[in-house]
């Protein structure tokens, strides 16, 4: 099997922002399969962070790009995704994990995980659009339910917005 090769960081060509380097297997299995012969699994690839840009993943060169309609998931930070999954592998939605938090008094990731059944089916590098565990994207969705609640977390696992929402 071959490992993504090193690179420096790259910019979105679209929009200019900087992206999250993603390993070529999660793209080639998230793009439309129409694409897929298009991804060289080796290659080194990126996601665009940015919430407002149509970009989704984009080779190292900019040369090769997908945007949101050539990928079969709603990424969850993308504007419009609709649904927002927080759990790719076991379809958990955001809104599942704020429910679980808000309605059923949930605190923690393991909380979380025994009511919803997220983080159940681990195939995260071919199934969560940031090719990695879903646990930091949860945590971030119990802060907003705890903050709904007025209960704001404890400030500990907490993701940035700016990691993960490109805001």
């Amino acid at each position: 099997m071959s490992e993504m090769k090193a690179v420096p960081q790259k910019a979105c060509p679209h929009c200019g922002k900087q992206g999250r380097p993603v390993g070529g297997v999660t793209v080639k299995h998230l793009v439309e399969a129409v694409h897929q012969d298009k991804v060289d699994a080796g290659d080194a690839y990126f996601i665009c962070m940015e919430e407002a840009c149509d970009v989704v993943y984009y080779e190292a060169s900019g040369d090769l790009r997908f945007l949101k309609h050539e990928v079969s998931v709603p990424v969850w930070f993308k504007k419009d995704a609709d649904p927002k999954y927080a759990c790719y592998c076991s379809r958990v939605t955001v809104e599942d994990v704020i429910h679980a938090v808000v309605d059923h008094g949930a605190s923690t990731v393991k909380d979380v995980n025994q009511l919803t059944g997220a983080m159940k089916n681990a195939n995260c590098k071919l199934s969560n659009p940031l090719g990695v565990c879903c646990h930091s994207v949860i945590q971030e969705a119990i802060d907003q339910g705890k903050a709904m609640k007025g209960n704001v977390g404890d400030g500990g696992n907490s993701v940035s917005d700016t990691e993960f929402q490109g805001r």
